[in-house]
Order: structure tokens, then C-alpha cells, then sequence
């Protein structure tokens, strides 16, 4: 399904730059994207933009404010902003929101004129799906001054949240700093304001999102009258790290522009260091031994090993539970077994090691649980898996498991895959042994999510780098060749009331705030009638 985008942006821009912004936005990958542009030209003195249009058939241009009288001055020192300059580029910026609604677009992109952005910007931003996001950049807002990001927490510019609690100078220093290196690592955030590279979906714009001053509030800049607004109305706000634009601050940051480009091009993602934990390696021909993992065996080139599959597997405590069905059927499809253990209690790693009897197994145990930031154990699981040198790679949860006929259709399917890199499968959450839920908050079986990866060698894995909800596989192989299969698989494990209630509890306490899930669905688990769906072989 095509998602049609509109990319606006208010332009006042020096023609260096507004040349190289416009390099940079016809450079945005779309695929599944049907890119439209939109300028608001602000009586600038050359033509880049008309020469831009004539160009390209997807491209409008409307004229400026000519009532305001202030010019909009920059510098090599700053950009000098006036009050009747910042309601007019609000003015502009809500004529776009107006233009989206009405022609029905998905999203709108705003994007400031002074920015190179990343070709990957536009497809990642997205894929988070959310409703608000900005990829966030870094800035000398003067040229004495550290660089810092364009998203903040509270008010006007606060870098630290305080929900009105009394800090002493110490301690907003500490949650400042912790702010800023939050915002240096891969991930994305929920932050109090954000501007300047916001991509808006198409319910925020119906909520009644905008730009227009709130005559009440004394902020200054149509950005923070925005966010506001945006929290007002239930929306919640995002800075995602992982591509960051280069801001065209002042017009000597041209030449830095060149080495940001230069290094778009040669970058590559390094592999994320992994940890050293006991291995417990078990297969049927040798006795359970303990060595460490060694981080050059992992990194190593790997022998592919064609037609062989491995299932990968994280467990906890699962005496009890599905382990037992599910391992059963795996066992007549997979040729090794690698298993990440975190701290269980229970006997789950004895239950392992004899259901799978007969299978090559690789078995890791934490000694401390670490699912409070499921991303370390994610990485673990897949650089544990590609290791194993098996063309495929299965990742299932403990309470996940195909359909009856699954390993006989899974054999043949992946002996004829030779043009795919991975498979795309609907997930069925069970409530009874015998019907599925189905309402607005549970629609999981109708969309397709990748459960087996080819096997790449040197595939430089990239991840949503959450705590919680960050992926089972790592988000870039979706770049990769993919197709999907009718076959379903089963999700087990809400089938037990208890099981539902300790999901209840836990998503509370490691996602309080709903800031990478979903608070509506984390409740929905305790609705005593949900709609159910028999399941049907």
C-alpha cells in the first residue's frame, strides 16, 4: 500500500543552502512512498525554487506573506527572530496542515529549509509510526556554545524533566547530561518539544494540531505553541536519534556539509559489542561443557551452511507453560536449537535440554534477568543464532509455535526461496485454546511480520534500540528481498488468565508511561469480555 507524503517547508533561505536542502530532499529513499513537495516562497532573491518546480511535476510553490514588515536576519553568530516574523511562519506552517487534510494525505513532513537530511529519513521516520516524530540534529544555536538538539522536555527549553519537583543545581545538571546522552545513542525518545524536522500522520492533523498561538501561554515560538497543543489534544511527541540531518546553521558550515556527505557514503553500522556469558554448548555427541564466548568467533566470517535452519528461541521460567509444544514441533523442522536462558528459576533450561535431545543446542544462561531492557537480549539471541552458520534463521518466543501442518510447509517452502532473504507470517493471539481475539486493539493476524531471515554474511544488523518492544530480528532486514506465506502461527500465551495478568503487571512496570507501547492495548488485557474468533484449521 502506497503512503502518500507531503513535504513542506516555508523557505527565506541564502541560495547555498537552500541548494543543498533541495539535493538532499529529491535524495530521500521512497520506496512504498508517493512523495509530493510543497514551498511557501517568502520573497527570497534567486530562483532555486521555480527552476526546482519546472523540474518536477510533484512540486507546487505558493507566494508569502506580503503584510509583514520585519526582515528575518541571519548571521554567523545566530538567527534573529521576531515575534511577527515566528506567527507568520506559523501561519504558513497551518496553511500546510489545511492543504493535508483536505487532499487526504497520510503524513505531513515539515522540514526546515537549512537542513541536509539523511535519504533514509523519510522511510525510518516512517516506520516508527507515530503519530509526531522528529529526527533530531545538533546545533551551536551562538558559536561559543556546545552543540545541542533541537528537541527538549518542558517549557521553553529544558533539558531535563523536573513535573514541577524542587532540584538542586547538582541534580539538573545530572539529568541534564543524562538527557543529552540519551539523545546520542541510537534510538528514539519521548520528549516534551520538538520542530524543525517533524513528520505529522494524518490522525494528528484530524485532531486539530497547529501552529497558532495560544493567547494564554508566554513560550515563545510557534513550535512550542504546537507541542502544547499536541499534548493538550493526547498526542505524545518523539525524537528519533538514529538519522540525524546536518543544520545548515550558518552559511560557513557549507564546507562541514562536505564531510557530513562524504561520510553518508562510506558509513556502515558497527556490530554492537557482544557480551561475555557463560556458553553452555550441548549437542548429541558431546557431554555440556563451559567456555567463554569468544567475541572473534562471532564477528568471524561466517561458511554458510545451505538448507540448514536454526531456531532461535529467548526463555524465562517456562516450566508450565508452551515450552514442551513448542519445542516438539520445532524439532521436526530445525537442524539447531539456540537458546538464551535469562535467569531462570525453574527447570526451563533441564526441559530444554530434553526435549530437544538429538539436536545440535546452543544454550546460554544470563545470571541476572535482564528483559527490563529486552534490546541486549535481542542482539545476544541473533548474533547467537548467526553464528551457527544455518541459512536460515527462525526467531519464535517460547509461546509461539505454527500451525499443525507448519514443518512439512516451512521445509518446502524455504527449499524453493532462493530469490528471498526473509518471510513475512501472521500472528494469531489466542485467548482460548480455540478462538483468537479480534477488535480494534488486536489486529496482529492481519498484518505480516517477518519470523524467518536468511543468513547474510557480513549483514551489518540495525535496531530499533528500545527497552522495550524493540524487535525480534534487527529493523534493516526489511531492506532486504522478502515475501509473505499463509501460514499462521500461533500465540499461546494469552491463552491462560494468569499468563494475561503477570503481562498486565509487567508492561506496567517496565513501560509505565506506554512510551514504546500502548497504554489503551496494555489495559485492554484485562477486559473481561473481549471479542473472540474461532480459530479455524
Amino acid at each position: 500500500m502506497i503512503c502518500r507524503v507531503l513535504l513542506a517547508s516555508p523557505v527565506k533561505q541564502h541560495e547555498g543552502i537552500l541548494s543543498e536542502f533541495l539535493t538532499s530532499i529529491i535524495r530521500l529513499e521512497t520506496s512504498g512512498v508517493a512523495l509530493d513537495y510543497i514551498f511557501i516562497d517568502d520573497h527570497n532573491d534567486h530562483h532555486l525554487l521555480s527552476r526546482f518546480a519546472k523540474e518536477r511535476p510533484n512540486v507546487r510553490i505558493l507566494p508569502g506573506d506580503t503584510k509583514t514588515k520585519s526582515t528575518y536576519l541571519c548571521d554567523e553568530s545566530t538567527h534573529h527572530w521576531r515575534e511577527d516574523l515566528i506567527w507568520k511562519v506559523a501561519g504558513y506552517k497551518d496553511k500546510f496542515i489545511e492543504i493535508a487534510l483536505d487532499e487526504g494525505y497520510d503524513y505531513l513532513f515539515l522540514v526546515d529549509s537549512d537542513l541536509y537530511l539523511n535519504p533514509k529519513t523519510l522511510t525510518h521516520l516512517l516506520s516508527l509510526k507515530k503519530d509526531i516524530v522528529s529526527e533530531v540534529f545538533w546545533t551551536r544555536w551562538k558559536p561559543e556554545l556546545i552543540p545541542l538538539p533541537q528537541v527538549w522536555m518542558e517549557d521553553q527549553y529544558t533539558l531535563y524533566e523536573s513535573r514541577r519537583e524542587p532540584l538542586s543545581e547538582a541534580e539538573i545538571t545530572k539529568r541534564t547530561q543524562e538527557f543529552l546522552h540519551m539523545l546520542s545513542q541510537p534510538g528514539t525518545y519521548k520528549v516534551g518539544g520538538l520542530g524543525a524536522c517533524t513528520l505529522i500522520s494524518q490522525q494528528a492533523l484530524r485532531r486539530g494540531v497547529s501552529f497558532g498561538e495560544l493567547y494564554n501561554l508566554g513560550l515563545t515560538g510557534e513550535d512550542r505553541h504546537f507541542c502544547i497543543r499536541a499534548a493538550a489534544l493526547g498526542l505524545e511527541l518523539y525524537a528519533d536519534t538514529y538519522y540525524p540531518p546536518f543544520h545548515i546553521y550558518r552559511e560557513s558550515e557549507l564546507d562541514k556539509l562536505q564531510e557530513y556527505i562524504e561520510n553518508l557514503s562510506c558509513a556502515k553500522t558497527q556490530a554492537t559489542p557482544f557480551s561475555e556469558i557463560v556458553q553452555l554448548e550441548i549437542n548429541n555427541e558431546t557431554s555440556v561443557g563451559i567456555s567463554r564466548l569468544d567475541q572473534s568467533q562471532v564477528n568471524s566470517k561466517q561458511r554458510i551452511i545451505p538448507g540448514r535452519i536454526t531456531l532461535g528461541m529467548l526463555v524465562h521460567n517456562e516450566s508450565g507453560r508452551y515450552l514442551e509444544r513448542v519445542l516438539k514441533q520445532a524439532t521436526e523442522y530445525i537442524d539447531h536449537a539456540v537458546l538464551l536462558d535469562d535467569a531462570s528459576e525453574d527447570n526451563t533450561i533441564q526441559l530444554c535440554q530434553e526435549i530437544l535431545q538429538g539436536i545440535p543446542l546452543t544454550l546460554l544462561s544470563n545470571e541476572e534477568p535482564q528483559f527490563y531492557n529486552e534490546i541486549l537480549l535481542r542482539k545476544q539471541l541473533w548474533e547467537m543464532a548467526v553464528s551457527t552458520h544455518s541459512e536460515w534463521i527462525i526467531i519464535l518466543d517460547a509461546d509461539e509455535m505454527f500451525e499443525e501442518d507448519g514443518p512439512k510447509q516451512l521445509r518446502e517452502l524455504l527449499e524453493y526461496s532462493s530469490d528471498i532473504d526473509y518471510v513475512s507470517f501472521r500472528l494469531f493471539d489466542l485467548w482460548t485454546e480455540n478462538y483468537y481475539r479480534e477488535d480494534s486493539l488486536w489486529q496482529a493476524h492481519k498484518w505480516y511480520r517477518p519470523f524467518i531471515v536468511r543468513n547474510i554474511p557480513d549483514f551489518q544488523a540495525k535496531w530499533q534500540e528500545t527497552p522495550q518492544h524493540c524487535g525480534r530480528f534487527p529493523m534493516n532486514i526489511t531492506d532486504l528481498r522478502g515475501s509473505t506465506s499463509p501460514l499462521r502461527i500461533k500465540h499461546l500465551g494469552w491463552v491462560r488468565p494468569q499468563d494475561r495478568l503477570a503481562k498486565y503487571y509487567r508492561y506496567k512496570k517496565l513501560d509505565p508511561n506506554g512510551t514504546y507501547g500502548n497504554l489503551e492495548h496494555y489495559r485492554s488485557i484485562l477486559d473481561p469480555t473481549p471479542h473472540l474468533v474461532q480459530w479455524k484449521q
